[in-house]
């Protein structure tokens, strides 16, 4: 894994810094590749590498690591996450220090540090300590912003964006973290270059809503584009929309994920949580709000990405793409083993040369198709196609069965498999039923 490799050193460096920190924080590793490690990769749920999490009491108590990956940024984190997890602000210089002006924090004004609501502060401080800052205190007044007379406990939230204060009253566990999490997020995301908008990029693409994502030239479109999308974002937020602003710079990853391309920009993509996205290329400032409201009434037609449709298709394993998915798949009447690949992918790569022979050993039966599908390049617009990794393979009978291959990923084993589960072609039974209906 290239992002391992490189947070490796810097891993490093951070628990050599943090040898001899009272109390005691230790840094460890675990190859999950390994087979005796597995177990625990997954009770710890690895999804990716690298994955990081902070064990405390005894691993008891299991958290994301959401910090920087560098040596000091990794030592300056695990600092404060072995610390109280919230500061008592006693004085205007704790408070202006603590506070600061570049993020979220969240404060609880209490008029003693007991009771119910001190508890339920302190819980959800401890459970959240890796995503936010929490702090405490006596004294509204010796808060930067806000109102200074506060009677009753009060939690506050401060952020660098939109109303920068927010007051919250509901003490109940579930509301504070609810709280913490609706109003942590701007209403609209901004993407570029800028390390200090990376939280709310991840709190962004983990959002259970649709994304609106508008991509642009911030040296030259920004100004004329912003207050307007600030504006549509303020009315279609609560439609269960979340908005980011993409600068054309920082986002050419985004671009090619879309299937998209840099004489589109300015050009506003709507992606669902079913997979399906909704593209405006081109488009102007005062166009912005009229697409949006024709995208929620069902006005915009789904865009889908595919590359394009080969003008010699001749190889033993046939290139299907997106636009040619039903033609060649779903409605061919044929037997189908569909290989879905990445082109980085080593292990497509090592079963490349084994397709083409299974597909030469097909070459003169009309009835079978040997394919594949760059899941990179192209939207899967068939929800029956469940691909999280590569190589997927399915194989779809003439009929229309259809089952992912688990079987053997040699030439024999995938031949075998063909073999015994294909069916006579669609156009074979229709001609076999006619001459019946002669006789």
């Amino acid at each position: 894994c290239g992002h391992c490799k490189k947070l490796e050193p810097e891993f490093e460096k951070a628990a050599e810094a943090l040898s001899g920190h009272d109390p005691a924080i230790f840094l460890a590793k675990v190859d999950a590749n390994e087979d005796s490690n597995k177990e625990l990769a997954s009770e710890y749920d690895v999804k990716g590498f690298p994955t990081i999490k902070i064990l405390r009491n005894g691993g008891k108590s299991v958290q994301e690591y959401k910090g920087p990956r560098e040596a000091e940024g990794i030592v300056e984190y695990l600092k404060k996450q072995s610390g109280p997890a919230s500061f008592e602000i006693k004085s205007s210089e704790d408070a202006t220090t603590f506070i600061g002006e570049n993020k979220v924090v969240i404060v609880g004004i209490f008029p003693e540090f007991s009771g119910e609501e001190y508890a339920n502060f302190s819980a959800v401080a401890e459970k959240l300590r890796s995503e936010y800052e929490f702090g405490h205190t006596l004294d509204a007044k010796l808060l930067p912003k806000g109102e200074s007379s506060v009677t009753k406990p009060t939690i506050r939230l401060f952020k660098p964006f939109d109303e920068l204060v927010v007051d919250f009253d509901d003490f109940h566990v579930d509301a504070i973290e609810e709280f913490a999490e609706k109003s942590s997020i701007p209403t609209v995301t901004v993407f570029s270059k800028d390390p200090l908008n990376h939280p709310y990029v991840v709190k962004f693409f983990n959002s259970p809503n649709a994304k609106a994502l508008l991509f642009l030239n911030f040296t030259t479109d920004y100004d004329s584009f912003n207050s307007k999308y600030q504006q549509v974002a303020a009315e279609y937020k609560s439609n269960g929309i979340s908005f980011l602003l993409g600068d054309l710079e920082a986002s050419q990853g985004a671009l090619q994920y879309f299937g998209v391309t840099e004489d589109q920009v300015p050009l506003i993509i709507v992606q669902t949580n079913d997979g399906k996205k909704y593209l405006n290329t081109k488009v102007q400032p005062d166009q912005i709000a009229s697409w949006i409201k024709d995208y929620t009434e069902g006005k915009v037609a789904a865009h889908v990405k595919s590359e394009p449709i080969p003008e010699s298709n001749s190889e033993p394993v046939k290139v299907v793409v997106a636009h040619t998915l039903n033609e060649l798949v779903l409605n061919s009447g044929k037997n189908v083993l569909l290989e879905f690949y990445a082109p980085w992918c080593g292990h497509c790569q090592k079963l490349a040369p084994i397709l083409d022979e299974v597909a030469l050993s097909f070459k003169d039966d009309a009835d079978v198709v040997i394919a594949k599908f760059d899941a990179t390049a192209n939207d899967i617009t068939e929800e029956a196609f469940e691909v999280k990794g590569y190589p997927t393979l399915y194989f779809r009978t003439a009929s229309g069965k259809l089952a992912q291959f688990e079987g053997d990923r040699t030439k024999e084993g995938m031949i075998e498999y063909i073999q015994n589960n294909r069916d006579p072609a669609i156009q074979e039974t229709a001609q076999s039923s006619s001459v019946k209906e002669e006789l």
